[in-house]
């Protein structure tokens, strides 16, 4: 895990501030902000393929739809060693197709839509913990029958752990900040008056697209990188000053 660190705007506010909406003497206050940032390598993926079928009946492109998952399940459970608690259903759809409309004279009443036939899309995310695999699913679900890749995204398991580091990093830096200012302005720093704080998690981008089509090209392993994960904390400290 590699850590950076830097110090983001300072507000300091030398004169008086007005405390509790005007009521009450002024506190001279000094404002400082501190970031931290660390970086680690996500350890999970979720990549989401889809089944789509569709026939005349309701009944048959469920079936075909049955059918193609239990190929996919099979794939993912038997030969790549994926636990079924890791493999969840994300949508389910069931869309008629209609028949176009038949061209008609403006004055006539438009006919009732009539439905031909039907298409089931289902839609499942596998979270796989081990890396290596990530390509291995995709081509894999692909050979099955899953005709339509939605997506891979990289994740952080244990997303508290990096916060926590990052927003420790941040309040040491805004600490040493105030602590520095004060003794360069003479002042001294009476007491802790304001802490606030904020965390992002800046991801790899996830892929999309045509990721499913090169897996079915026959062309070997699809190139996949997952890259670093950012984790940006900036703390704000406020502290009430006096002069030494």
């Amino acid at each position: 895990m590699r850590v950076l660190a830097y110090l983001f705007v300072l507000l300091i506010i030398p004169g008086a501030v007005q405390a509790g909406g005007g009521a009450g003497p002024d506190i001279p206050t000094l404002t400082v902000n501190g970031n931290g940032v660390v970086t680690v390598q996500p350890d999970t993926a979720f990549v989401t393929v889809g089944m789509e079928t569709a026939a005349k009946s309701l009944s048959e492109a469920q079936r075909l739809n049955s059918m193609t998952m239990q190929k996919v399940m099979d794939r993912l459970q038997q030969q790549l060693k994926i636990e079924k608690e890791r493999i969840q259903t994300s949508s389910f759809n069931v869309m008629p197709q209609y028949r176009p409309p038949s061209k008609h004279p403006v004055d006539a009443p438009a006919a009732a839509p009539e439905i031909v036939g039907y298409t089931v899309s289902n839609r499942i995310t596998v979270e796989i913990r081990d890396l290596q695999k990530v390509a291995a699913v995709i081509e894999e679900t692909s050979a099955a029958g899953a005709n339509h890749f939605q997506g891979l995204q990289w994740g952080l398991r244990d997303e508290q752990q990096a916060r926590l580091q990052a927003l420790k990093l941040a309040a040491g830096k805004a600490r040493e900040k105030a602590a520095t200012l004060s003794e360069a302005l003479s002042l001294k720093l009476a007491r802790l008056m304001n802490v606030t704080e904020g965390v992002q998690f800046i991801r790899p981008a996830p892929y999309a697209g045509r990721a499913m089509m090169a897996a079915d090209s026959g062309g070997g392993d699809i190139p996949l990188l997952s890259g670093e994960m950012r984790v940006e904390a900036t703390v704000t400290l406020s502290y009430e000053i006096s002069k030494d």
